[in-house]
């Protein structure tokens, strides 16, 4: 399949680095940020999940019904919907959206995050269920038939699902995640399996892990990996630089005066419990540049908070540096930036052009070689 590009969602003009506590939802802003992702060729956007941010299911169908071409990434925390009421839902939005919707899995990486909405499973726990979630899913998709479930973590007697998925049998799954319980339950069950942006080798150690998991379970097919950066561009490398350095410092400023989002903590104050987050803080500890351009102080100053690893350079090294990830097999690409609405729209202009020329410029000459 070709190369594609993913974008997250913002409901308002709030970013990392010019935060504005509290701000409410603009729809005026979500819609044109979502026409300017639709416009410029973005294939999909994710809408994030947060204990305490806006519901995604709503921002969803908002998305839809203004976009035309947009997939939509719903982030789905098992323990805060039903699956049956899950299937429900996602196919109820892909009729809505004509076979564009698409559900992202956190299985939870925090305790002290998943205790704010009623869920004291442990991390073991919470992946067990991740996987009976996704297979209770598939079923529901896969015939209208009424079905019984007798589970660890799910029970119900006669569901049917008559509301079909648009294109077919069944909605596109993503799972996300850098532990063994992430490979084995992505590798087995997922359509599409998200990294963070770790350098070169790492990222293929994680593949070949994931790959490894497809095959254990008997797959023909393997997941599609997508990885994530967050691209600073300008004009030429100098530029850029030097636009990274006031992004850093902007980061380090709010952090000081306590507007940034800071990494959720347990009890003894500890650092992120998620394998993700731990093994991007352990390779900003070995230097500030992987790569080509691989750049890791904004790793270090947001405590690995989320996809935090940037790209830093002229738009020609940024599309070499992202074909270096779809050398090793990245299908999808995710990028946002830290201006979230302008940093869209130069990804549009310079970015997912540029990537895009070069892959046809090499489907091309294969073809003429044949």
């Amino acid at each position: 399949m070709p190369t594609e590009f993913i974008s997250a969602t913002f409901p308002n003009e709030s970013t990392d680095v010019h935060p504005l506590p509290g701000a409410p939802l603009d729809p005026e802003y979500l819609q044109r940020y979502a026409r300017t992702l639709d416009d410029y060729n973005f294939n999909y956007t994710l809408v994030p999940y947060d204990s305490s941010y806006f519901d995604p299911w709503t921002v969803g169908a908002t998305i839809a019904a203004h976009t035309k071409k947009l997939k939509i990434i719903i982030a789905l925390r098992p323990n805060t919907l039903y699956p049956t009421v899950a299937a429900k839902a996602l196919t109820t939005l892909d009729q809505l959206s004509k076979g564009r919707a698409v559900v992202h899995f956190i299985a939870g990486g925090s305790d002290v995050e998943q205790a704010r909405e009623g869920d004291f499973l442990t991390k073991e726990e919470r992946y067990e269920r991740l996987e009976e979630y996704v297979k209770i899913l598939r079923r529901a998709w896969n015939s209208p038939d009424a079905f019984d479930w007798d589970g660890k973590f799910y029970q119900f007697k006669d569901f049917r699902l008559p509301v079909r998925p648009f294109n077919g049998h069944t909605i596109p799954v993503s799972v996300g995640g850098s532990s063994k319980d992430a490979y084995r339950i992505g590798g087995s069950l997922a359509d599409i399996f998200g990294l963070w942006g770790e350098p070169l080798k790492e990222t293929k150690e994680q593949i070949e892990a994931i790959y490894a998991e497809a095959e254990k379970a008997g797959r023909t097919d393997r997941p599609r990996i997508w990885v994530t950066f967050r691209p600073i561009i300008a004009e030429t490398e100098e530029l850029a630089w030097k636009k990274a350095h006031r992004t850093l410092e902007a980061l380090e400023a709010n952090k000081t005066a306590g507007l940034s989002r800071r990494p959720v903590r347990d009890a003894t104050g500890a650092g992120p419990q998620n394998v993700g987050s731990q093994r991007l803080l352990d390779i900003a500890s070995r230097g500030d540049v992987q790569d080509r351009a691989l750049w890791y102080p904004t790793v270090t100053v947001t405590g690995a908070r989320g996809a935090s690893t940037a790209l830093v350079g002229s738009p020609q090294t940024i599309v070499e540096s992202i074909l270096d990830y779809v050398d090793l097999g990245a299908e999808l690409i995710s990028i946002r930036g830290y201006d979230n609405l302008n940093d869209a729209i130069d990804y549009g202009r310079y970015i997912l052009p540029g990537v895009r020329a070069e892959l046809n410029k090499r489907q091309s000459g294969n073809a003429e070689g044949e």
